[in-house]
């Protein structure tokens, strides 16, 4: 297991869990759902914020954010 923030541009996981309670609501109004793929597509120049596809969708993600994001590799 790691965290979103660790993966690499084109690599995919399925979400787990979160690690922050709060901020899982925000990710959870946002489609972010435990047990769904996800891909990250993009990364800033500088590596942050990162983008990611999710059910067709694309989000913007800080690293921060990311990093709170538990998901297991494939």
């Amino acid at each position: 297991m790691k965290n979103l923030a660790e993966l690499k541009v084109g690599e995919k996981g399925i979400i787990k869990s979160f690690l922050d309670e709060v901020m899982s609501l925000k990710l959870l109004e946002m489609g972010i759902l435990p047990e769904t793929e996800v891909q990250v597509r993009y990364a800033a120049p500088l590596g942050d914020p990162i983008c990611i596809e999710i059910v067709g969708a694309k989000l913007s993600l800080r690293l921060a954010e990311a990093s709170k994001i538990v998901v297991q590799g494939q």
